[in-house]
């Protein structure tokens, strides 16, 4: 099937396409074999530095830091996420003494860096670690969540609201009960996105001393010594690749499963009534 968005590419396109292809291969290939000499001629690769993986307190002191992680990035999540919504809904609200105060909260806290929130949150109310990591993520991501709903729901075809209002629905309901079941569907992918950098963004707790992943890999290596610095660095890296790998396959799956049920909601649509096809 021809598109209708750009000229298929031709035989010579395509062979030119097929050289960059290995030409770029052939690169990748080479720095990271030129990598793993530079790190094998630094000893990095001898089995004694990897040994500390064998003790039991290495692992502790890892799983505290991960605990401590997952627990700040869960938590501020729970609360960024409703509040984006609700902030989202004050931001596209009819209402210009709702609206504009709420554009002007958002832009200020998106301008703010996430470590500036959380310094703040410590220095002027005095609370824990955990409280300024938390009250820092929450108060940046729920700005940047209402920001793409917004998006999400402005997306949408101008046809959805009028439908909702049309039959009845208030300004409010049909946001509510219409557009934004849409628009957080339509938007899940960049929404999992800011998942992902928020539990990333937990590392910046390291500033305000809190015990997450990247304070206990450093506490670590200065316990240890510079030579475990690149071991335990490279474990640490990997267990924030295998979370955020996680928390996107769990994304697929939610978004997967919407899918199949819109998909079983229209399939049902003509013998269902109006109301369903309007939902």
């Amino acid at each position: 099937m021809t598109s209708v968005l750009y000229d298929v590419p031709g035989p010579k396109a395509r062979r030119v396409s097929l050289i960059g292809s290995v030409i770029g291969i052939v690169l990748i290939a080479a720095l990271l074999a030129w990598a793993i000499m530079t790190l094998a001629q630094q000893g990095i690769f001898q089995a004694q530095r990897w040994a500390i993986f064998g003790q039991a307190d290495v692992w502790t002191l890892l799983a505290n830091g991960i605990t401590a992680t997952l627990s700040a990035a869960a938590i501020a999540a729970v609360i960024a996420f409703p509040l984006g919504l609700l902030l989202c809904l004050m931001r596209i609200s009819d209402v210009a003494w709702i609206r504009v105060p709420t554009r002007i909260v958002l832009e200020f806290l998106r301008g703010m860096p996430v470590v500036l929130m959380m310094l703040f949150v410590l220095l002027v109310f005095a609370t824990s670690s955990f409280i300024a990591v938390v009250a820092g993520l929450v108060l940046y991501n729920a700005a940047i969540f209402a920001e793409i709903i917004r998006a999400g729901i402005q997306s949408l075809p101008r046809g959805q609201r009028e439908a909702g209002l049309a039959i009845g629905l208030t300004s409010f309901q049909s946001r509510l009960s219409i557009e934004l079941p849409q628009a957080v569907r339509r938007m899940l992918p960049s929404l999992v996105a800011q998942l992902v950098v928020l539990l990333k963004d937990t590392s910046l707790g390291y500033i305000v001393a809190y015990g997450e992943l990247l304070r206990a890999v450093q506490v670590m290596a200065d316990f240890l010594g510079p030579q475990f610095l690149f071991p335990v660095f490279f474990v640490a890296a990997a267990i924030y690749i295998a979370i955020n790998l996680a928390v996107s396959r769990l994304a697929i799956w939610i978004e997967r499963r919407g899918s199949k049920k819109a998909a079983g909601g229209v399939a049902k649509a003509p013998t269902a009534g109006v109301s369903t096809i309007v939902k």
